[in-house]
């Protein structure tokens, strides 16, 4: 088990009409990530909603800010249980024996074109064996074709952009593998968290985009960008890309400023420390409601 402490600050300057907020900064409850304690805080005195999707268990804040400086901070230690798989045993998932909550993850979305990218995926990654390997070349291949390069970007970006401009950050390397993954048949859905072990080289702590695909009947974590350590990855939200699980919407007039954000491993109950670090297992944190019961 890993045991992850975080923090989040965000500052805005809210204009004088006010501004509605919808935020994705909670860290996720699943099978394998437990919260073990968490805070809130919001400068403002105002009255938020908490919100928890059913399906994605999106944890969503949200609130109407009043003119002027506001800063929302959010912090929780959580606990994650890895289900570990060894690569060769974790099989692709029929069509026809996809969970239903699955299905909405193999088609287009407005920045994973894989319709368009159809005749692509298959010439590249369609007479592979299928399985985890097949997700993992295309993992790869993503990877070796794209250079991460900060402020390459902009929410419009898409991944058919990405695979020209061969260039992005993590939400780009995201887009184009998901794109790619559908485009063959495989479930692939964006996740927005935080990661421990990012290279320094790249800055500050950030916000990180990461793939999870879905074989074996569970979803695996991939990163294409490579930038991260996938033992690392707390979720925060999951969606079919980053438009479903941005970690911040606003709906008004707003400025605001970089994010502040810190993450350490801790020892856990027992005093165990257990230090993120790259591993050649396919790894999980989450499993479809509806999916066959680990045996």
């Amino acid at each position: 088990m890993v045991r992850l402490k975080f923090s989040i600050e965000l500052g805005y300057q809210v204009a004088d009409a006010g501004c509605d907020f919808l935020f994705n900064i909670q860290a996720a409850h699943t099978r394998e990530q437990a919260v073990v304690s968490e805070t809130l805080g919001i400068s403002q005195v105002l009255q938020p909603e908490f919100y928890t999707d059913a399906v994605s268990r999106n944890r969503y804040l949200k609130f109407r800010a009043l003119p002027g400086p506001l800063t929302v901070s959010y912090g929780a230690t959580v606990d994650i249980r890895h289900h570990v798989a060894q690569p060769d045993q974790v099989a692709e998932v029929g069509v026809l024996q996809l969970p239903g909550a699955v299905l909405p993850y193999l088609y287009p979305s407005r920045y994973c074109q894989s319709d368009r990218l159809h005749r692509l995926a298959v010439k590249e990654f369609g007479q592979l064996r299928q399985g985890y390997s097949r997700v993992q070349a295309i993992r790869d291949w993503v990877n070796q074709r794209v250079t991460f390069m900060s402020n390459s970007s902009t929410g419009n970006t898409t991944a058919i952009d990405t695979l020209i401009d061969e260039a992005g950050v993590c939400r780009d390397f995201a887009h184009l593998m998901i794109a790619l993954c559908r485009a063959v048949n495989i479930p692939a859905r964006f996740v927005s968290g935080i990661d421990y072990g990012a290279d320094p080289a790249l800055g500050p702590t950030d916000f990180h985009a990461y793939v999870e695909v879905y074989v074996g009947h569970r979803w695996y974590m991939f990163d294409p960008s490579g930038t991260a350590i996938p033992m690392g990855f707390v979720r925060l939200a999951t969606g079919r890309d980053a438009a479903d699980a941005a970690f911040a919407t606003m709906f008004g007039g707003v400025s605001s400023s970089a994010p502040v954000i810190s993450i350490e491993a801790l020892p856990d109950d027992q005093g165990q420390l257990v230090v993120p670090q790259h591993v050649a297992e396919a790894l999980s944190t989450d499993a479809a409601a509806d999916a066959p019961a680990d045996n």
